[in-house]
C-alpha cells in the first residue's frame, strides 16, 4: 500500500510525500498550473518555450552544461514536460543525492536568468522541434483532432505554439509569464522514494521558497460548442494513414469518469479488446489501434486512434464506427467487463512500481483536483462500474452528430476517406 502525506506550507504551497523504503532512489517533481491552457494567442507556445529556458542557467549553475552536468555526475535522471493544464520538472537520483536534486531544481526555477544569447539559440532549437512535429504524422493528426474538437480555444491550440510566436517572443514575456503563474498556491512539490516527510518538508522550505499568493490560476473556461467542421483530412505522402476518431465527453470530476475509462478499455484497451480484434486481427487493417478516455479539468473526449493501410482507410473507419454502434446496442458481457476493469487496475498498479510515476500521479491529482485519491479508492470505483452504466454512456456519447475525425495520409480527395463517415 502506498502511504501518502500531504503538507501545506504557510505560503500555501503543497508538498506530497510518498515514503518508499523498498527503493534506494528519490524523485523530486515540481508541478505547476502553468501549461499552454493559460496562454493567449499572442504568446501561444510560451509555456513550452519557458520550460526549455529554465535549463539554460541560473546563479549557482550559470550555463546549460553546468545544469546538466550537476545531475549527470551523480547518475540522475533529469527532464521536464509541458501539457495543456500543467508543466512539470523532475530529478530522480540515488537517495544520498536528494539535496542536489533540490538545489538544481531550485536554481533553475527561481534564479533563471533568461540570458538573451541563450534565448536566441533556444529559439532555433524549438523551431526545429516544431519542424519535427510537422514531419511526424502521429503528432500532427492529434493536433488536428484537438483543433476540431475545441476550436479556437487554448485546448485546441498546439502546445508547441505558433511559429510566429517562437520567432518573436522576448525575454520580458518569459519573466512576466513566470511571475504571473509560478506562485506557491499553483505549485505542488511531489517527492517519492527513500525519504521521510520531515526531510522532504525541510528541503522544500529551504530550496523552494515561492512567494505566497491568495489566488489559484484560472484558465479560460471551456464551454462545449458545435464545431465549425467535424472532419479534416491532411495531405502528406506517407506509407501509413493515421486517424483519430472520437466524441466530446466531460471533465475529470464527472461521476461517469471511470465508466468512460472502462468503456474505452472494452473498445481498445489491450490486444484482446474489440477494436484490436476487429481492426487488426480480423481485417488486418492496422498495426496499432487503441481507445482512451481523456479528461481535462472541465471537458474531455473519448477517442480511437489507429495507423492503417492507406488503401483501406474507408474500411478502417467503417469498422471502428461499427464497434461504436455495437457497444450501444447490447450490454458488455460480464467476463469481458471484468477483463477491462482488471486491465485498467493492472496498468495503474504496475505503473506505480516506480518513484517517478508515483510522484507524477499523486502530485498531478493534488495540483488539478485539489485532492488525493488512494489506489484502493480508484480500484473500488473501477470495479463498481456496471455493464448497464457502460451501455448508457456509450448511447449518450456515440451519436452521429458528435463524431469528430482527423486523418493524415496521401489523400488529395477527402471523399475517399469520408465514404462511411456521414458529415
Amino acid at each position: 500500500m502506498i502511504k501518502l502525506e500531504k503538507i501545506t506550507l504557510p505560503n500555501k504551497m503543497r508538498v506530497i510525500v510518498a515514503p518508499m523504503k523498498s527503493t534506494e532512489a528519490v524523485t523530486v517533481m515540481v508541478l505547476a498550473r502553468a501549461g499552454s491552457r493559460y496562454e493567449t494567442k499572442d504568446i501561444n507556445g510560451i509555456a513550452h518555450f519557458l520550460e526549455h529556458m529554465f535549463f539554460k542557467g541560473g546563479e549557482r549553475y550559470p550555463t546549460p552544461r553546468q545544469v546538466s552536468e550537476a545531475i549527470d555526475k551523480i547518475g540522475g535522471e533529469f527532464n521536464a514536460f509541458t501539457s495543456d493544464e500543467y508543466v512539470g520538472y523532475y530529478v530522480k537520483v540515488a537517495k544520498e543525492h536528494t539535496e542536489t536534486a533540490f538545489d538544481v531544481l531550485s536554481d533553475m526555477l527561481l534564479n533563471s536568468r533568461f540570458n538573451e544569447a541563450a534565448l536566441e539559440r533556444e529559439r532555433g532549437v524549438i523551431l526545429e522541434e516544431y519542424n519535427l512535429y510537422e514531419d511526424t504524422p502521429t503528432r500532427r493528426v492529434w493536433d488536428a483532432f484537438e483543433s476540431l474538437m475545441f476550436g479556437d480555444h487554448p485546448l485546441g491550440w498546439s502546445t508547441i505554439g505558433l511559429r510566429s510566436v517562437i520567432k518573436s517572443v522576448k525575454r520580458d514575456d518569459f519573466v512576466n509569464y513566470r511571475s504571473r503563474l509560478y506562485s506557491a498556491p499553483n505549485i505542488v512539490v511531489s517527492v517519492a522514494g527513500n525519504i521521510t516527510p520531515t526531510q522532504a518538508k525541510r528541503l522544500v522550505e529551504e530550496y523552494l521558497p515561492y512567494k505566497k499568493s491568495i489566488k489559484k490560476n484560472q484558465p479560460i473556461p471551456y464551454r462545449e460548442h458545435k464545431p465549425a467542421k467535424r472532419s479534416e483530412v491532411l495531405y502528406k505522402k506517407t506509407e501509413q494513414a493515421h486517424l483519430v476518431l472520437g466524441v466530446p465527453s466531460f471533465g475529470t470530476s464527472h461521476p461517469d469518469k471511470y465508466t468512460a475509462k472502462v468503456l474505452a478499455a472494452v473498445l481498445g484497451g489491450g490486444m484482446s479488446s474489440r477494436l484490436f480484434t476487429s481492426v487488426r486481427e480480423r481485417h488486418g487493417l492496422a498495426y496499432y489501434v487503441r481507445a482512451q478516455a481523456q479528461h481535462y479539468t472541465d471537458t474531455g473526449y473519448l477517442v480511437t486512434s489507429a495507423g492503417v493501410d492507406v488503401n483501406r482507410i474507408d474500411l478502417a473507419i467503417k469498422t471502428i464506427l461499427d464497434e461504436f454502434r455495437e457497444i450501444t446496442r447490447g450490454r458488455v458481457p460480464e467476463p469481458e467487463l471484468e477483463k477491462a476493469k482488471e486491465y485498467l487496475i493492472g496498468g495503474l498498479v504496475l505503473g506505480l512500481e516506480h518513484s517517478d510515476e508515483i510522484a507524477y500521479t499523486f502530485g498531478l491529482e493534488e495540483l488539478l483536483q485539489d485532492k488525493l485519491e488512494t489506489v484502493e479508492t480508484t480500484k473500488r470505483k473501477v470495479r463498481a462500474v456496471t455493464s448497464e452504466q457502460v451501455q448508457r454512456l456509450a448511447r449518450r456519447l456515440f451519436t452521429d452528430n458528435r463524431l469528430v475525425l482527423a486523418v493524415i495520409g496521401p489523400y488529395k480527395d477527402a471523399k475517399q476517406v469520408k465514404k462511411f463517415y456521414k458529415l
